[in-house]
């Protein structure tokens, strides 16, 4: 290949790999810059309120916000109880604490992490957690991607639904009663 043409080729294949990756991954692009935001200490992304008996979830970046491709959430005062064991079809699941702590089980295994630790479910892996401090926990969760996680926690209330119709609607799987409750 002469120089100049394999020079060429080189530029046309760099300016693609965007796109590439793009495509392939079935990704979206994400949202102009007029749509940054920051989230203050102890608030939510829209100034509501989120729970689901357990714990006050606090949305920090919501689904629009990444065009599908994130959304956050932070758990404060998290008690003793936790979710369904269940799975996601379509995301992963990404836990990090920030004070107390919390009690996991993942696939088979189970943890039990502190502040600034973390881990990760993948999806179709089961997974719940509880916290198990005397004093509440907090973490943060991420879903990527964001799939209708957001939808899931402003529409239900209950951890303890045991319709699996209602979880499928959401992209995911009930699984069972979680291990942590008593």
């Amino acid at each position: 290949m002469e120089r100049r043409s394999f020079l060429r080729d080189a530029a046309l294949l760099t300016a693609a790999l965007p796109e590439l990756f793009t495509n392939s991954a079935g990704a979206q692009t994400a949202p102009p810059a007029a749509a940054l935001h920051v989230v203050p200490a102890g608030e939510d992304r829209f100034s509501e309120t989120h729970s689901l008996g357990f714990s006050t979830i606090l949305f920090k970046v919501a689904t629009n916000d990444t065009a599908g491709g994130l959304f956050v959430t932070e758990h404060t005062h998290l008690t003793h109880g936790g979710p369904a064991l269940h799975l996601h079809l379509d995301q992963e699941e990404w836990f990090y604490v920030l004070e107390g702590e919390v009690a996991f089980q993942i696939g088979d295994q189970r943890l039990r992490l502190g502040p600034g630790e973390s881990a990760l479910a993948p999806r179709r892996v089961p997974h719940t957690f509880s916290s198990v401090s005397a004093a509440p926990s907090r973490m943060i969760i991420a879903f990527c991607p964001a799939g209708r996680m957001e939808a899931f926690f402003r529409e239900v209330r209950d951890p303890h639904v045991t319709d699996p119709a209602v979880w499928r609607r959401y992209g995911l799987e009930l699984i069972g009663p979680s291990p942590f409750w008593t």
